[in-house]
């Protein structure tokens, strides 16, 4: 195996391990609330919520870190991390300690996420990195897909604390073989650390994250929703005026001059918000509509992730050819084709082979084209040393839109309103069919690809001997 494919395997391990553990929890739940008792099931569900919002205020402070300080160094610090959360949760006694434990293993997750990405690129010729971050989106895909079916197994005949404990031993040859095979990156040292603009950015993107995540149960015009959504949204200001001031910011302002890190990072959020949404909507239709069990609706909506990996690496090789915005804007398009088979084929009548899994397998197809080549249309074009920092911007708008896709899907099927059992359902269909065409729009408007001499200063001197190749059609 060369060296750009052994170092991307070894980062793509460590991301499997981060996905998988947010789709695993899903089916393991039930089981965590028989043991601490159905009077914690509220609590319990900080262990979904206190990972989200930690995880999203990480990630830009994370990219940061991991460029000034050594992106293989950051990587392996929150491998480490994220396994000694997992080994907390597999121990967990309390529904206390285990939320306390997810929140470790959300800070070891975005710590590791942003530098696993920018560890990759520079081994990657400028025109292949896109085909890279197809198969490191794969991966996560791949995980998706998986989850359900491993965490169901695994509960069924050992317990819930085993979900966490496979993270252990997968965790640790991962750390060992990035010790041995990652180069550490420069250290940029450009004086003091912006420890200012960190506490804005985790506090005003947790505070936001914190009200779209709990507005569904506090109530949406609540005192805490909203105060906590004015905050968040006021210090997230107050962030973006520090770093316009700061000279060596957490998140570089400039950055946002480059159309194509700009509009991909907002197509980005909008694709999240329906992705994420229909992923909740579409197995909370298979539970409470069809009477799933979890871990039938977890192999019944596989498909549509087995399907986004199988797309994902061979769009980021027809994006080098034809374009990121021609792949994500038809991606956008047959995403929203699959959820408009679901609004008008899909009843109360359970029939699985058609039209469910069709429309599964048109949506995945769709998510295989866009998700993975938002990120490389917004990354893999940027300076070396601001790779992990543009890294972590996408996470973090993504994760944003999952919450607000989650959030709105949830107020939707939950609203009290005449027309039968399917009207949240069809109501929640037709807002993401919206979205992902909204999506489709910004990137085919406002996107555009980078300079020549943009793609020049992206495959620059990183210390690795990476050399551009000459450009092709964008």
């Amino acid at each position: 195996m060369s060296r750009p494919f052994r170092i991307l395997a070894i980062c793509s391990v460590a991301i499997f391990l981060v996905s998988l553990d947010v789709s695993i929890l899903n089916v393991a739940f039930r089981s965590i609330v028989q043991e601490f008792g159905p009077e914690k099931r509220t609590l319990l569900t900080w262990a979904f919520s206190g990972y989200n919002i930690a995880y999203a205020a990480a990630l830009l402070t994370a990219g940061r870190i991991a460029d000034r300080l050594g992106r293989k160094r950051v990587f392996i610090t929150g491998t480490l991390i994220f396994i000694f959360g997992s080994l907390l949760c597999a121990l967990s006694n309390s529904a206390e300690l285990l939320i306390a434990a997810r929140v470790v293993q959300a800070i070891g997750g975005a710590l590791l996420t942003p530098a696993s990405l920018a560890l990759v690129l520079p081994e990657f010729p400028v025109e292949k990195r896109s085909a890279a971050i197809g198969i490191w989106g794969a991966v996560g895909g791949i995980a998706a897909a998986t989850g359900p079916t491993i965490g169901g197994i695994i509960v069924d005949t050992l317990s819930w604390h085993w979900v966490f404990a496979i993270n252990i031993p997968i965790g640790l040859v991962s750390a060992a073989l990035s010790l041995k095979y990652l180069k550490e990156t420069p250290r940029q040292d450009t004086g003091a650390p912006d420890v200012g603009g960190a506490l804005l950015s985790m506090g005003g993107v947790g505070l936001v994250i914190l009200a779209i995540v709990e507005g569904d149960r506090w109530g949406w015009g609540s005192a805490r929703t909203v105060g906590s959504a004015v905050l968040g949204i006021g210090l997230v200001v107050a962030f973006v005026m520090w770093c316009r001031r700061h000279p060596a910011p957490v998140f570089d302002i400039s950055l946002t001059k480059l159309r194509y890190f700009s509009a991909g990072n907002l197509a980005s959020a909008l694709f999240s918000v329906g992705f994420f949404a229909m992923f909740f909507v579409n197995t909370q239709f298979l539970q409470s509509v069809w009477g799933y069990s979890a871990i039938r609706a977890g192999l019944a909506v596989a498909p549509g992730p087995i399907m986004a990996a199988a797309f994902a690496f061979p769009a980021g090789k027809w994006s080098e050819r034809y374009g990121h915005r021609a792949i994500v804007t038809l991606g956008c398009v047959i995403f929203a084709v699959g959820i408009i088979v679901n609004l008008v084929l899909l009843d109360a009548t359970p029939s699985y082979v058609f039209p469910y899994l069709p429309a599964a397998m048109i949506t995945g197809i769709g998510v295989g084209l866009t998700i993975s080549t938002l990120g490389s249309s917004s990354s893999a074009f940027l300076p070396p040393p601001k790779m992990a920092m543009g890294s972590a911007v996408n996470a973090t708008v993504r994760q944003v839109g999952a919450a607000i896709g989650i959030a709105i899907a949830s107020a939707l099927l939950t609203a009290k309103e005449s027309g039968g059992t399917l009207t949240g359902f069809r109501r929640s269909w037709i807002m993401i069919a919206i979205v992902s065409m909204v999506a489709a729009a910004v990137m085919g408007a406002l996107y555009r690809k980078p300079t020549q001499a943009q793609r020049d200063a992206a495959g620059s001197s990183t210390g690795l001997g990476v050399r551009t190749e000459p450009a092709r059609a964008h």
